[in-house]
């Protein structure tokens, strides 16, 4: 695991909006460039689980292909569950992130103090996927080989994604501010997926076609 902020200090450095700009530079960076990771502490973090989803996204379109055999999208289908996995543990542990700084900076929720319906991690595993649909949604509608409708219809869902974007950041912003200041309590909920794990899928474990019974 990267190295997380051991001071509050730290921690009031990252922000919602340097998440949400380095989602947005990062997707662009990447799809020109070899995927890389030059940031420390926290978005650190935040730059391995955006990678994960980064990652998915193209598998998922390859997945999508009518030219692709049996075999590849086995093997497709196989990364994406992979990359999934990895996504979920990477979500978590911007989480369990944030505990810790909230530890280390002596932050004790306030009586009465409420959990939020999302955590901060579940909100930044979002705005990443935001990036990415922003990203290739603006690819549909610059694209010269389209019909005029088509490039109308991609600009208006840009549109939408850009607000939901803008919603959520704030949201977010909101959220780690209330978390530090004590008004919210904060809990790592761990997703507990069993299908990729050979000890509680049973067609992992027992070896045996269960459908076929």
């Amino acid at each position: 695991m990267s190295p997380i902020p051991t001071s509050n200090a730290t921690f009031t450095m990252i922000d919602a909006r340097s998440i949400t700009n380095l989602h947005a530079e990062t997707v662009r960076q990447w799809h020109e460039e070899e995927i890389d990771n030059p940031y420390h502490g926290f978005l650190n973090l935040v730059c391995r689980q955006h990678q994960q989803n980064f990652r998915r996204w193209h598998e998922e379109d390859i997945a999508r292909s009518p030219d692709a055999s049996d075999a590849e999208l086995a093997e497709v289908k196989r990364r994406i569950n992979r990359l999934n996995q990895r996504r979920t543990n990477m979500t978590e542990q911007l989480d369990d992130a944030l505990i810790q700084q909230l530890r280390q900076s002596n932050v004790a929720p306030l009586p009465g103090a409420r959990l939020n319906t999302e955590t901060p991690g579940g909100a930044i595993d979002r705005l990443s996927i935001l990036a990415l649909r922003i990203y290739h949604m603006q690819e549909q509608a610059d694209r010269e080989d389209a019909g005029p409708e088509h490039r109308r219809e991609a600009e208006a869902k840009l549109d939408v994604l850009i607000e939901q974007r803008e919603d959520l950041t704030v949201a977010l912003s909101e959220l780690l501010t209330d978390i530090f200041a004590g008004r919210k309590q904060m809990k790592v909920y761990r997703q507990m997926k069993m299908c990729d794990d050979p000890a509680f899928n049973p067609y992992l474990y027992t070896g045996k076609n269960r459908s076929a019974a």
